[in-house]
């Protein structure tokens, strides 16, 4: 699995300061965050569990405009 906050339809609104991706690591701008299968998994179930937030990035499908600007967590 790879994250690019740049890819997300979230980047740069209010959900940034709370987002897994941005708790997890400072990344530089223009980073991706990989993850592998196993770590993927353990992130879903301790979501379901609630004990971080769902996962909120969701790759752009098309070329649409990013909500918010481009800000950098």
């Amino acid at each position: 699995m790879n994250i690019s906050c740049d890819e997300c339809v979230m980047n740069g609104t209010s959900a940034c300061a709370d987002c897994m991706v941005s708790f997890l690591v400072n990344r530089e701008p223009g980073d991706a965050v990989v993850i592998d299968v196993a770590e993927e998994r353990a992130v879903r179930m301790l979501a379901r569990a609630g004990l971080v937030p769902e996962l909120r990035h969701h790759r752009r499908i098309t070329d649409e405009p990013r909500v918010g600007g481009s800000v950098s967590p």
